[in-house]
């Protein structure tokens, strides 16, 4: 494991030996030794720039799904945490992929390949660009993003959240339900989908986990904090 918990809200990492580390900007709690930090880009967050119509509307959004992250580099060990939010290290030694939104990513190791993808689809909705703007829209009621950051590859992540993590287990004969604020990120083959409980009208007038729930199935971990409120 790359990350080991100091308490459930600060993390430690030797540098070295995870060959780099990227953490969001301000994170940086205290370190020792030799460790170098510069200004780090996630791959993928203009990767929509200059293009037109939906598309570029899209990138606008696609943009909006990045926190300003640093790179950690050289020999010693750094103490990462956010605001107080509780922690938890999330081990990929097995491959596969994390999403989870950036403002719940905290740090993972540099070995990891980070990407913007969409995420979330809307149930019933139509496909390609005009299908994930609808979902972008019914995401913007709900409070969830139309894209979210990937992690995939070997290594380990670092998640936050307010009350601490629940792990639902995704792969059983049924559907896992959450609602929206309290959807901190899923690891595997997980697919997610918006699903509307009421009609428009009603859900206006209704509070997201009563309006809006997000459906998950497939095969992994769908990651759950404690509460409702927003980071």
């Amino acid at each position: 494991m790359v990350f080991s918990k100091v308490n459930s809200k600060v993390v430690k990492v030797d540098v070295g030996a995870a060959g780099g580390v990227v953490a969001r900007t301000g994170a940086m709690l205290f370190y020792t030794g030799q460790v170098q930090f510069s200004p780090h880009q996630v791959p993928g967050s203009q990767s929509m720039a200059g293009m037109g119509g939906f598309t570029r509307m899209a990138g606008r959004m696609m943009q909006g799904e990045h926190e300003r992250t640093m790179l950690a580099q050289g020999q010693g060990e750094v103490h990462y945490g956010h605001a107080g939010l509780e922690v938890h290290v999330v081990d990929m030694s097995q491959g596969g992929a994390l999403c989870v939104e950036a403002s719940r990513l905290l740090a993972h190791n540099a070995g990891l390949q980070s990407s913007v993808v969409s995420v979330v689809s809307q149930g019933g909705g139509g496909r390609g660009m005009l299908g994930a703007l609808r979902g972008a829209a019914a995401g913007a009621l709900s409070g969830t993003g139309m894209f979210t950051t990937q992690l995939s590859g070997y290594g380990s992540a670092v998640l936050l959240a307010h009350g601490g993590f629940i792990e639902l287990p995704v792969g059983g004969p049924n559907p896992v339900f959450v609602d929206p604020d309290a959807f901190v990120g899923t690891y595997g083959s997980v697919q997610v989908e918006l699903k509307s409980a009421v009609g428009w009208r009603e859900a206006m007038g209704r509070g997201v986990g009563e309006a809006m729930q997000l459906q998950c199935t497939g095969q992994g971990i769908v990651y759950v904090q404690a509460s409702e409120e927003k980071l």
